[in-house]
């Protein structure tokens, strides 16, 4: 006969395998030091990138009023202006990323906790049957 409850536990486990614990189970191999520095650094390279790009455009755009005003101050003071842009949007998104992947393998990490007490509990279910037969 089946117990409904142990039926229930198992569709809840099938489903959890098949829509969220695929991501949650790669996520959770990995220690959360390594797992926010990995993807801190991946952040910071497309923040370069993304900055690069847009002041490559910025100049494009402005080439015309740039080299009519060129002189050796007024680089030294865009090139400083540039740095200290930089060094402030990597340190905010520095900030972002390691609050968000820390957040991400701390919420993955539970899923995967509970998943794996609902597989003791199915595992009781199954010793609970056996030793009834």
């Amino acid at each position: 006969m089946l117990d409904e409850r142990k039926v229930k536990l198992m569709t809840r486990l099938a489903f959890y395998e098949q829509k969220q614990g695929k991501e949650d189970f790669r996520i959770s191999e990995y220690f959360r030091k390594d797992y926010t520095s990995f993807h801190v650094i991946c952040s910071v390279i497309w923040v370069t990138v993304g900055y690069i790009c847009a002041i490559g455009l910025a100049v494009i755009a402005g080439l015309e009023t740039l080299m009519d005003k060129m002189s050796a101050g007024l680089l030294v003071l865009m090139f400083g202006v540039l740095l200290a842009g930089y060094v402030a949007l990597v340190i905010f998104y520095i900030g972002v990323s390691t609050h968000v992947y820390n957040k991400k393998h701390s919420d993955a990490r539970q899923r995967v906790k509970r998943y794996n007490y609902g597989l003791t509990k199915l595992l009781k279910f199954y010793a609970k049957t056996d030793a009834e037969q």
